[in-house]
């Protein structure tokens, strides 16, 4: 017993039984030993010279210098074991030989590309998900890189918003599971393996929420709404131990979210006692001067680390600042220490100190530079994230012996443009990327044709092209017409105002209606497009996003039944521009409109239907569902008594298929105004034609607490629906009244 006290006691003031000094201890050590000066190069972000994804201020003379003076912490946009190697060389002529972390934008992949994140939402498998960034930490990791700048776990429910592609659409639920299932993904089993980067949950907080859904822009919401809606997820990466926390642009209701100490300092490092640290975006914390909260960058600097900024990534603000701010008094040398301290456990728990290049491996490298069983994956990835939205004739699946297939649209033989936006660029690209062409050849019989046209650039006037598209389009026994916006045209900095097809591609596809042929329309995109006439005139649509290396494979996987699709939509898709923003959790309303069609002094538009163009949680198969049966355990419950939900699910069709089942509530009378429906669970089986699987779900008061409008997080007694369905919109439903 005596012994067992020894222990706890020992461990309880950092002492490590075995005569080893533990890494607090080290870095307390280390900090020692440090000048001001040399602390504050720890919190110094530089870009590489070969490539920038923001608005380059590096200048590469003086940055390799400061990195041999120690005063630089870390480096992004360096990748390659001897690029590493070279860098991490320089941090090693310092006085205090502390190496250099490396980041990058790992963001759907790194060697081998995935669908963008959306499209990997649209699968709900968080277990996909996750090893997928199981497989970019190995590949990233081989090439030297220590640190991604993801997962991106803002909610998005503006589709002009370009990056919502980066994210997991636009509701709070499904959002924090795909969250935590990247950040086990990415940081594997613990860091320090060699195949584990650090993760890092981004932007903090509400990026998502930008007014008019432009980027950059201002944030302005109730803290309630914050605290309900957007932070859940970033609580629950703080809890899973996400290595890092990145700050978001916008500002919160007037203050810069690189300098706002609520959610900083109050939140994150205080109620929720979060011990990892937090960089800047790409020069967000100068870019306070131009919000007009800071006069100039030594002001920005002051009010970023005293709100809770460790690292400064590409302001330059920190560098030339911090030491003269502690000087006068401004900025207390306690929080440059805190800063510091944080990001040189990262460094030691990545075993950094022991072997500063064991992350520079060209062995590794090269084992990852074509990984066959990785590109075996992306191809499931990919086929599992399609979406597919109408197939009314049941056009779908094709026959690999049809005679004559038409492909037309400017996306049939392009590469690139299938790794989408945040794709890391290699030289061998336009090689090794499977074009959509090529996968629906070489899974066409050899008495098959398989024809091309491209119709129409993506983004001009120019109809030269239609003629010889219809010619081919007549020669054909189906048409597969492949359209959508430009992989660029989603991301960052990538808002749109009009989401229609860009150019004369909906002109294009009209043309080709005309003959008359059987039409298979695929939607390449980042985002949720607008594209009524083609939902009302073309009978088979199949979303298909960007799917990455292996797309080509994918779509040919679901065009020819291979796959059956499964994939669900993670965001709503609206009728017209003027109904965003449209998200299935909204508010009742005082005067909620009756249908679809209600208008007559409700909370609807004069000129448009009320409903969306294909609801949150959509997605057909080739097969069909049917549900049934749907039971709760009780309909009087009491405390912290557990709901259980069965439901029946039967596969009516021709085709084994996968379905995502999901729960939804709504709390029918609340404090403040609850949703009419809110995500609370989801399973995804699959089911064999003419079998039957019963699900069950559970429900807790957990599940029920919500904010009220003093930020208090509990349940109320009550009435509340049970829903369980095939999509947000078509649902079962069981009413129940839940007691304290």
């Amino acid at each position: 017993m005596k012994k067992i006290s020894l222990l706890l006691l020992f461990t309880a003031f950092g002492i490590n039984v075995c005569g080893q000094k533990t890494i607090d201890q080290k870095v307390t050590e280390l900090l020692s030993k440090m000048t001001l000066e040399e602390k504050v190069g720890q919190l110094v972000q530089y870009s590489g010279f070969e490539y920038a994804t923001g608005p380059q201020n590096s200048n590469s003379a003086t940055v390799l210098d400061e990195i041999k003076k120690g005063k630089v912490g870390s480096m992004l946009n360096v990748a390659g074991a001897d690029e590493t190697r070279k860098f991490q060389e320089l941090a090693l002529q310092s006085r205090l030989k502390i190496p250099l972390l490396f980041g990058q934008d790992v963001i759907h992949g790194y060697r081998t590309t995935f669908p963008v994140n959306l499209g990997q939402a649209a699968s709900w498998d968080l277990s996909l998900i996750e090893k997928s960034e199981r497989i970019a930490a190995t590949e990233a990791s081989a090439y030297g890189i220590h640190w991604t700048f993801a997962p991106m776990v803002d909610i998005a429910r503006d589709p002009r918003w370009g990056r919502v592609m980066e994210g997991s659409g636009e509701d709070t639920y499904l959002g924090t599971r795909i969250g935590l299932a990247r950040i086990k993904g990415f940081q594997g089993k613990g860091l320090g393996n060699l195949d584990a980067i650090m993760a890092c949950a981004k932007h903090f907080a509400a990026y998502g929420a930008g007014v008019g859904g432009r980027d950059y822009n201002s944030v302005d919401m109730s803290v309630r709404q914050l605290n309900e809606t957007y932070l859940p997820p970033f609580k629950a990466a703080a809890e899973a131990g996400v290595a890092t926390f990145m700050n978001s642009f916008n500002d919160i209701n007037g203050i810069p979210a690189t300098a706002n100490h609520y959610i900083l300092r109050d939140l994150l490092k205080g109620k929720w006692n979060y011990k990892g640290f937090v960089v800047s975006d790409w020069g967000s914390i100068g870019e306070m001067v131009s919000h007009g909260y800071a006069k100039d960058n030594k002001e920005a600097a002051e009010k970023a680390i005293n709100a809770g900024s460790d690292m400064d990534m590409e302001s330059r603000a920190y560098m030339t600042e911090l030491p003269a701010l502690v000087k006068e008094g401004k900025v207390d040398a306690k929080l440059i220490d805190d800063a510091a301290r944080r990001i040189l456990i990262k460094k030691f728990e990545m075993g950094l100190f022991d072997d500063p290049y064991r992350f520079s491996n060209e062995k590794r490298q090269t084992e990852q530079l074509n990984n066959q069983e990785n590109r075996k994956f992306g191809r499931e990835f990919g086929s599992k994230s399609i979406v597919l939205l109408k197939n009314q004739k049941n056009i779908l699946p094709l026959s690999r012996s049809t005679k004559t297939i038409a492909l037309i649209g400017p996306f049939g033989k392009e590469t690139v443009a299938n790794h989408g936006f945040w794709s890391v660029a290699f030289k061998d690209d336009n090689q090794r990327i499977v074009t959509q062409f090529d996968g629906i050849k070489n899974q066409l019989e050899k008495s098959s044709a398989l024809l091309y046209a491209k119709g129409a650039n993506v983004d001009d006037q120019d109809r030269s092209m239609f003629a010889d598209a219809v010619e081919t389009a007549k020669k054909a026994d189906v048409v597969i017409m492949t359209l959508g916006e430009g992989s660029a045209m989603s991301g960052e900095a990538k808002s749109r105002s009009n989401l229609h097809f860009t150019g004369v591609q909906e002109d294009l596809l009209k043309e080709i209606a005309k003959t008359g042929k059987p039409i298979v329309l695929m939607i390449n995109a980042g985002r949720p497009l607008v594209f009524d006439w083609a939902a009302d005139n073309i009978p088979t649509i199949v979303y298909t996003w960007w799917l990455g290396t292996e797309a080509g494979n994918s779509i040919a996987d679901v065009l020819f039944g291979t796959v059956n699709p499964g994939g669900k939509l993670p965001m709503t898709f609206p009728r017209t521009e003027g109904q965003i923003p449209v998200y299935y959790n909204h508010y009742n309303t005082g005067r909620p409109a009756k249908n679809n069609t209600d208008r007559n002094y409700v909370s609807a538009y004069i000129d448009l239907d009320n409903d969306p163009k294909f609801p949150f949680g959509y997605g057909l198969s080739y097969t069909q569902f049917k549900y049934s049966d749907m039971n709760v355990s009780s309909t009087n419950l009491k405390g912290n008594q557990t709901l259980n939900i069965s439901v029946n699910i039967t596969n009516t069709g021709k085709y084994d298929g996968e379905e995502v089942a999901q729960l939804y509530i709504r709390d029918l009378v609340g404090k403040v105004v609850r949703p009419v429906k809110e995500l609370k669970g989801f399973q995804k089986v699959m089911i064999k034609k003419g079998e039957s699987k019963t699900l069950n779900f559970t429900l807790t008061p957990q599940d029920l607490k919500f904010y009220d409008d003093q930020l208090n997080f509990d349940w109320e007694a009550g009435e509340f629906d049970i829903m369980v369905g095939t999509n947000s919109q078509d649902v079962q439903t069981k009413r129940i009244n839940w007691s304290k």
